[in-house]
């Protein structure tokens, strides 16, 4: 008994000193620890919006599948050959032998079927000067094609076969509904591949290369090789959103960006081609450029985003629509405008009397209004202080004119005195190189900048009296 007793005390006594070392010494130094740490934290390090949600581990990720969108695209991608004939010097050997000294020249992209009885959207590079154009179809069948018609501007070309039985066809998609981020399948027949089918992302949109504000093309990091050109970009349901165009390249092979027409400018060219042989474009009919931190400062304005009106074309939509100088216009439609191309690219869309909804800032409040577009013979540029407009039609082919853009304002007292440039007159060449419209004019103040006035050393009119004149400058 006496022993269970001695046993019983030795436990009771090694527990309480067992709690005694804990409370005055662990306890109390953890205490300490995490004060000083929250005090530290408090006073020195500044606060950060921090997610811990835990990331999902990759082995059960779901990966995009693109094999139905790649099946239906490649059955709907064609190659394209374009035969041109070109012409060396004679050599000796051509002399002697009695041979022509022409050359056939082969140049290959891609074209997207469209239609089941055969139209064919492709580049207006990959057939431009051909004699010859021929499709292959995924089936490795061969069709010689019609040229239907084509745009330069937005580099759009339409073509024809007929085949024996109804063509499997891509169905346009909305570009304007095209997300930043979303997935894409660039389709075509680089360096003679056929098929050939490559991922990536949407990278940005309304992307404009010229330095013109001309174009407004979707940015993608699929990878586009020479002979990928007019082939299509597909969404992952295999809708058509773009056609492949361009690259950026120092070697002349992609690397890492490529760039496609979007398809609701590809399809608004194809229609306006097919119904009136041309295309038709609608003009705003307002003069300015994108804002930025620079330009808001300089015109006094709160916002960074938006395009800035600095003038109005005269007897445009926009001036009849009651469009100022000074507004901003933040929207046409529902298309948010950060910069020109973002504009110039929706109005790629529409054509003339078509009515679209402007959303602007106006004396720092908005306003939303309804403007119907002019016809393309309204568009004006500022040239050598002079006023150019392009030339109607009808009035072209009244007064056998071929090309050209009339003068309708002369500040440039010089060519006035010296030369008689005046109202009335058309510009037909500047430098021998053809002048057809205003864009003509735009491109040529873009390559000489401000040396255009120096640069300009042949000068070719039509006077008010319907005769043709050229001046040289030295």
């Amino acid at each position: 008994m006496k022993k269970i007793l001695t046993l019983v005390l030795v436990s009771a006594l090694g527990g309480i000193m067992t709690l005694s070392a804990y409370k005055l010494y662990l306890e109390d130094d953890h205490a300490i620890a995490v004060a000083t740490t929250e005090a530290t934290t408090e006073s020195s390090l500044p606060y950060f919006p921090t997610s811990n949600m835990p990331v999902t581990s990759y082995g059960t990720m779901n990966a995009p599948d693109f094999t139905v969108a790649a099946a239906d695209a490649v059955h709907a991608v064609v190659h394209v050959k374009n035969t041109t004939m070109s012409r060396a010097p004679m050599t000796l050997q051509d002399l002697m032998m009695g041979r022509s000294s022409a050359r056939a020249q082969v140049g290959t992209g891609s074209g997207v079927i469209i239609s089941p009885d055969g139209y064919i959207v492709t580049n207006n590079h990959v057939i431009n000067g051909a004699q010859q154009l021929s499709i292959t179809l995924n089936d490795n069948k061969t069709y010689e094609a019609e040229l239907i018609g084509t745009d330069e501007k937005t580099d759009i070309a339409l073509l024809k076969i007929n085949a024996d039985s109804d063509l499997s066809f891509a169905t346009f998609g909305d570009s304007d509904q095209a997300k930043v981020g979303e997935w894409v399948l660039a389709v075509g027949n680089p360096f003679n591949l056929t098929s050939t089918v490559t991922a990536g992302i949407i990278s940005a949109k309304s992307r404009d290369l010229s330095g013109v504000n001309s174009q407004s093309f979707i940015q993608t990091d699929a990878a586009v090789n020479p002979g990928n050109s007019g082939g299509a970009l597909v969404n992952t349901r295999g809708e058509l959103i773009g056609i492949n165009t361009a690259i950026t390249s120092k070697t002349g092979s992609y690397i890492g960006y490529s760039f496609a027409v979007p398809s609701n400018i590809a399809r608004k060219v194809v229609e306006d081609i097919m119904e009136f042989g041309n295309v038709q474009n609608g003009i705003l009919g307002v003069r300015g450029g994108e804002l930025n931190s620079k330009s808001a400062e300089s015109l006094d304005v709160n916002t960074t985003q938006g395009f800035y009106v600095s003038g109005v074309e005269e007897q445009s939509g926009a001036e009849k629509a009651g469009i100022r100088e000074g507004d901003i216009i933040k929207k046409i439609d529902n298309i948010t405008i950060s910069k020109f191309s973002d504009l110039s690219g929706y109005l790629s869309t529409k054509r003339p009397d078509d009515v679209v909804n402007l959303t602007l800032i106006r004396n720092g409040s908005e306003k939303k209004i309804p403007v119907t577009l002019s016809k393309t013979e309204i568009a004006t540029i500022e040239f050598l202080e002079m006023q150019l407009r392009n030339i109607p039609r009808e009035i072209k082919e009244k007064s056998n004119i071929s090309n050209g853009v009339a003068v309708i304002k002369n500040g440039n007292y010089a060519l006035y005195k010296n030369l008689g440039i005046n109202t009335g007159y058309v510009i037909t060449e500047i430098n021998d190189q053809t002048i057809d419209n205003v864009d003509d004019i735009q491109k040529l103040k873009q390559k000489y900048g401000d040396n255009l006035e120096k640069s300009i050393k042949k000068l070719s009119v039509i006077n008010s009296s319907g005769q043709k004149e050229s001046f040289i400058f030295r």
